[in-house]
């Protein structure tokens, strides 16, 4: 999958389920999407985006091209956002620490700031991350043009893998009977989202895995992760 700022839970548990992750950053970079951008609660206890400023580059640039700006302060407005979760989040300094640990670190490029980022939740939570990213793989695709569910395809059968697991949100995108000519199974997971208790009088659904770790041990992020189910 496209290398995420700090995702929903249910992007983690698709790094739980699987052995190994290609981390898809030689695509199209798509602005206005969770790649450099992601919710949490704010002063109000309503969701707002917390953003990395990027460098506007040609709209054909890849992911993995797109670079940080360096011009603005803007980790340290990221943690201004977030100071709102102290008097509420029993997890904000130990949250707080993992994210000064990825964001105060000089990346040039969102893609690695991504990945650091997903490694450092998973580490967190004690989950192993096994990934390569994807422009380095020498994964060979066929010339001329191929549609979504192809390219997982030519990914999966160049690790040599007997699954391939996608997010149900994707299902309409893929073949399984192409999947199964090729040796390969094709599950699609759900994780059901779980309501946890965020201290603000109802739950918001869907916000970044930081919100989750604010309000959550390790322990019980790892449970958040582990509810999902195979449809």
């Amino acid at each position: 999958m496209q290398p995420y700022f700090f995702p929903y839970v249910g992007y983690f548990s698709l790094i739980r389920a699987t052995d190994f992750w290609s981390v898809f950053d030689d695509v199209q970079f798509i602005r206005h999407g969770w790649i450099e951008r992601n919710r949490m609660l704010n002063s109000k206890n309503e969701w707002h985006y917390i953003r990395v400023p990027l460098v506007k580059g040609p709209r054909s640039q890849s992911i993995k091209d797109t670079l940080i700006r360096k011009d603005e302060p803007w980790q340290e407005m990221m943690l201004a956002q977030l100071t709102c979760y102290k008097k509420k989040a029993p997890y904000y300094d130990a949250t707080i620490d993992l994210l000064r640990q990825v964001i105060l670190h000089p990346w040039e490029d969102i893609s690695s700031l991504n990945v650091a980022a997903m490694k450092a939740v998973c580490d967190y939570v004690g989950m192993p991350f096994r990934y390569e990213l994807f422009s380095k793989a020498n994964v060979s695709i066929p010339q001329g043009e191929i549609n979504a569910g192809e390219w997982a395809l030519h990914i999966a059968k160049h690790y040599n893998a007997s699954v391939y697991i996608n997010p149900t949100g994707g299902m309409d995108l893929f073949d399984p009977a192409q999947y199964a000519a090729n040796g390969i199974e094709i599950k699609f997971l759900k994780n059901n989202l779980v309501p946890y208790i965020q201290r603000i009088g109802r739950f918001e659904a869907g916000l970044s895995i930081l919100d989750v770790l604010m309000f959550n041990s390790p322990e019980e992020t790892l449970r958040l992760i582990d509810d999902y189910q195979f449809v």
